[in-house]
């Protein structure tokens, strides 16, 4: 139950950063998406901000990946909390309302799921050397990672297709999804 509470934990933070960087950068902002705003980027370009923006974007589609997939949820997790705060600085800066306390959920959910990891800080934390850091690490299988990264690039590619061909971007990003939630079941068949 707790893994199952965790991964969902995951695929919520995940969906909602992923769809909120693919809307702002698909054509015409036609993605799917519960947070935003879609307008982002021409709202920040108007300051000068349109490379920022669109890199926040950018950003945001690869931790979503990274969290959605599920295959890299503490590394997303980590980089999550710059994230939320870089967009937290924005809708204060651009007086937004309600948007700081949808980020603080999202904030205490992102804690919630890091809490899960909290013995893989300790190292870090207390800046202890590795122990047996001699002993080299089993090989593993990297076929699931190039499966992950072909899906996360399906997902990068889709932007560009949006521009003229709607339906089938949304094909390729579903594809690039489908592809780096099954990288994990790649690792199965090919663990040695």
């Amino acid at each position: 139950m707790k893994s199952f509470f965790v991964q969902g934990i995951s695929a919520f933070l995940g969906f909602t950063f992923w769809g909120a960087g693919m809307v702002k950068l698909y054509e015409g902002h036609n993605f799917i998406q519960w947070i935003g705003p879609p307008w982002l980027v021409e709202r920040l370009a108007e300051f000068d901000l349109g490379l920022y923006a669109q890199f926040i974007a950018l950003c945001q589609i690869i931790i979503g990946f990274m969290l959605i997939t599920t295959r890299y949820k503490l590394l997303g997790g980590i980089m999550l909390i710059p994230m939320i705060l870089n967009i937290l600085m924005v809708t204060i800066s651009q007086n937004w309302r309600g948007t700081p306390y949808v980020l603080a959920v999202l904030l205490l959910l992102n804690g919630i799921l890091l809490w899960q990891y909290r013995d893989y800080f300790k190292p870090i934390v207390q800046e202890e050397p590795m122990k047996n850091p001699s002993r080299k690490a089993p090989a593993r299988a990297w076929q699931g990672h190039l499966v992950w990264l072909a899906g996360l690039g399906l997902c990068l590619g889709s932007i560009s297709v949006s521009y003229f061909q709607p339906t089938f971007a949304f094909i390729l990003a579903a594809l690039g999804l489908i592809l780096g939630i099954l990288s994990m079941r790649v690792d199965r068949i090919f663990k040695t």
